[in-house]
């Protein structure tokens, strides 16, 4: 066929397969391109930076991944657990001067590379991969299996920096039997959306929430015999409970 009989429909017939041909091709070599190292081939994390009492391990079986984490005062049973969510772009390795002093505190110290992060692996990272799995319940569900691998049914404490400050709030929120106190930072939650109430009667629906606070800063949290549901914190110049 010529370019002086091509119907109409013929060349889009013919456009549309060299396009969806490119495109193809295109996600074909970055597939390729994807660097699938295996963790076990790399160098020691940190490079010999990593505090001594602080180690390095893989955790496997964590909700579909095996969960690189890094953890401190795990030399003695039956600790009270602090985990530890990183932000972007960081990893474990960003609580590494501040596990020893919770460790001296007496609490278990766990620190995973996120889901999408550093040595985790197990997850998609292909060029046009779901991503649904980084949806923020599901990395609850990343949190959670990884401390029940670890043999805790619950922890003192979650605390969350930047991208991890979501994913602590709504672990506390959903599931505070697990995750009995929070501390987030950089991040301020608002908290579940609000679902409108008796509007068929005329009553007006929610307002959105407006975020007012830049800066939250919580309480260390302090060894207790009964771990608290609530977690006390300055805001400002005042002190409120949050739920």
């Amino acid at each position: 066929m010529t370019a002086a009989n091509l119907s109409r429909r013929g060349f889009l017939v013919t456009a549309s397969a060299a396009v969806m041909g490119g495109m193809t091709l295109a996600r074909g070599l970055a597939r390729a391109g994807q660097v699938r190292t295996n963790p076990a081939s790399l160098p020691p994390y940190g490079n010999s930076t990593i505090p001594a009492g602080i180690r390095s391990r893989a955790v496997a079986n964590v909700n579909g991944m095996t969960v690189h984490m890094l953890e401190a005062g795990y030399e003695t049973s039956g600790r009270p657990a602090v985990l530890l969510l990183h932000g972007f772009p960081e990893l474990a390795y960003s609580w590494r001067k501040v596990m020893l002093p919770l460790a001296s505190a007496g609490y278990h110290v766990i620190a995973p590379d996120q889901r999408g992060y550093g040595r985790t692996t197990g997850w998609d990272d292909s060029y046009d991969a779901d991503p649904d799995p980084f949806r923020i319940l599901n990395m609850v569900r990343d949190a959670i299996g990884l401390v029940y691998a670890l043999g805790h049914r619950s922890v003192a404490m979650v605390v969350g920096h930047d991208a991890g400050a979501p994913v602590a709030s709504w672990a506390a929120l959903i599931r505070p039997d697990i995750f009995r106190s929070v501390t987030i930072m950089s991040s301020p939650f608002e908290g579940p959306p609000a679902v409108p109430f008796d509007t068929a009667n005329g009553a007006a629906a929610p307002r959105p929430a407006a975020t007012t606070i830049c800066c939250m800063r919580l309480k260390a949290c302090t060894r207790s015999s009964a771990p608290t549901t609530t977690t006390k914190a300055s805001i400002g110049k005042g002190t409120s409970r949050i739920p």
